[in-house]
């Protein structure tokens, strides 16, 4: 009994050495966030979600389809993200200037 608990504490103690991002917190170091890692791992979990339940359906590789598709799909929607935001400002600036330009703002 004595002998599997030493190993499992073991086993425990070498994979806190082998993980990264523990060791960091333990030494006061929060890991910065990854835009890419976190668009990567969402569209991991998309995989296996739709390999779960729709392998039986559609085939062993809908997984890694949608895994890729989702990653796609999420690099355009930032992209389409970052140009409406450019696009709202301008009308946002737009307003503000007409406004402004005609005088004081009716009661």
């Amino acid at each position: 009994m004595s002998d599997d608990l030493s190993a499992i504490i073991q086993e425990k103690f070498l994979r806190v050495g082998r993980e990264h991002p523990a060791i960091e917190i333990i030494e006061g170091i929060t890991p910065k966030p990854d835009l890419n890692q976190a668009r990567e791992e969402l569209a991991k979990v998309i995989g296996k979600i739709a390999e779960q339940f729709l392998a039986k359906r559609y085939g062993p590789l809908i997984g890694t389809v949608a895994q890729s598709t989702a990653a796609t799909y999420l690099k355009k929607f930032e992209e389409n993200l970052a140009t409406a935001k450019g696009d709202i400002t301008l009308v946002v600036q737009e307003l503000v200037d007409r406004v402004m330009s005609n005088g004081r703002i009716r009661k």
